[in-house]
């Protein structure tokens, strides 16, 4: 078996293995920013209260998988729900768990 052969066996079952892995569900999560609050000011929260975050309004969101960080993107509506467009992907030798 030469190199070339085997590297199409390589390929072909990375693909095949892909395909089998297609339709696991993951979850994904959008994070707009956190903070850090005591235990008294969460307790002193109502319903009118606003919480503010560590991120500016200009900045991207953070986009996750399964905890991990995958992109950024920004907030954009589609019809009546909001959505993200991804604007920016992390790469795989960057990406860590939450």
């Amino acid at each position: 078996m030469n190199d070339m052969t085997a590297s199409f066996q390589v390929d072909t079952a990375v693909a095949a293995n892909f395909r089998l892995l297609q339709d696991v569900d993951v979850k994904l999560t959008v994070e707009i920013g956190s903070t850090r609050l005591t235990l008294r000011e969460l307790l002193a929260l109502g319903e009118e209260s606003v919480i503010e975050l560590d991120r500016d309004a200009n900045e991207l969101l953070d986009v996750f998988v399964n905890g991990t960080l995958i992109g950024r993107g920004e907030v954009v509506t589609v019809g009546e729900k909001f959505g993200v467009r991804m604007t920016e992907l992390v790469s795989p030798d960057k990406r860590a768990g939450r």
